[in-house]
């Protein structure tokens, strides 16, 4: 039964075509992003937990030495780690939200970039199946009825096809749908991180931006 439904050819026409096509379509820009997306789906997701208990200590320290004498603390995320360094530089919070957004709107474009990659391929998949199809019944076209050759080529005929639907509905079009969630579920939780940071100073008793020094009269 399996043998009936394993061709190693089928599968390099359809997945092989497949990525080919797509790469040639949108891109090799395009299709590394897609890369990358994927495998960040293998890497944990932003945890929530870890980021507030990280940005709790810059929060205490803040309020026992103010802006001038804190030090920006990291914890290996890249965009809260730059939020940290610019805050003390800036000695504000009010700069937060326009840099969040400047990683957000890189995210967001990077998470659609994913997505639409994905999305042709699960559109080429079923095409890629067909012309492994038509590849199959071209060899078998001569053949004489009785000969084992035209019954090989037609059941590789049917399983490239089957491949292409397969590649299509249960490998391209729930990868690009798993990128979408991320992305979602990601932005919706770092959202919370900042304003629950930037609350945090604000309870602390630090103004929002740190005065300016008096200019000399002229």
């Amino acid at each position: 039964m399996l043998d009936t439904w394993y061709d190693p050819t089928a599968i390099a026409i359809v997945l092989v075509g497949t990525i080919a096509a797509t790469i040639l379509r949108c891109g090799f820009v395009d299709s590394r992003v897609a890369a990358g997306a994927l495998r960040g789906l293998l890497g944990a997701p932003f945890n929530v937990a870890k980021a507030k208990a990280s940005l709790a200590i810059q929060i205490r320290e803040i309020a026992d030495d103010g802006f001038i004498r804190a030090e920006p603390r990291h914890f290996g995320d890249n965009e809260f780690d730059s939020l940290s360094d610019l805050m003390i530089s800036q000695r504000s919070i009010q700069s937060l939200h326009g840099e969040h957004s400047k990683f957000k709107e890189a995210r967001l474009a990077n998470a659609k970039t994913a997505i639409r990659v994905l999305d042709c391929a699960a559109d080429l998949a079923p095409v890629l199946g067909l012309a492994g199809t038509l590849v199959a019944l071209g060899h078998a076209r001569g053949a004489a009825p009785e000969d084992a050759g035209i019954v090989g080529a037609i059941s590789m005929a049917v399983v490239t096809t089957l491949y292409g639907l397969v590649a299509a509905n249960f490998l391209f079009s729930p990868l690009g749908g798993a990128i979408a969630r991320r992305s979602r579920r990601e932005e919706i939780d770092r959202d919370e991180v900042l304003e629950w940071l930037a609350h945090g100073i604000r309870r602390a008793g630090v103004p929002d931006m740190a005065p300016e020094p008096e200019r000399e009269a002229a």
